[in-house]
């Protein structure tokens, strides 16, 4: 008797959902050789594949769940950092814009220093004319 060609009748089912429930206990080793040990289509077939089945789809289940708690961290996570990229980008600009300062400052003080050393060696030239011109 084929699952896939014939139906089982009422009481083949009752057998089979008996049997699942005494899978349930059982290693998943133990109900794949208890299923290899009978042919297809029989109830301990049946249920064997029945019960494997119920397990594949909780961990299917599970593990759907437990991607979807992933995903939302992920989700957080990659917000959390745009917004410490979005600062970063901020604060670079910024620091950009005071180093363009720092080097329009540089410049302003070095024209200031080059109006300095002019006008000491100015005074210097006026105090040697002075001194120059009492002394002759």
């Amino acid at each position: 008797m084929s699952l896939a060609t014939e139906e089982l009748t009422t009481t083949e089912t009752d057998t089979v959902q008996a049997l699942v429930r005494l899978l349930r206990g059982r290693s998943a080793d133990e109900i794949r050789q208890r299923m290899y040990d009978n042919p297809p289509g029989s109830t301990w077939w049946a249920a064997c594949k029945t019960e494997l089945d119920l397990r594949n789809s909780e961990r299917m289940a599970s593990a759907m769940v437990d991607t979807s708690h992933v995903l939302d961290k992920l989700r957080s996570a990659t917000d959390h950092l745009d917004e410490l990229t979005e600062r970063a980008v901020q604060t670079t600009n910024e620091v950009a814009e005071v180093v363009q300062q720092v080097r329009e400052a540089g410049r302003r003080m070095e024209i200031a220093t080059y109006v300095i050393l002019g006008v000491a060696i100015l005074q210097l030239f006026y105090v040697a004319y002075q001194f120059s011109s009492k002394h002759p």
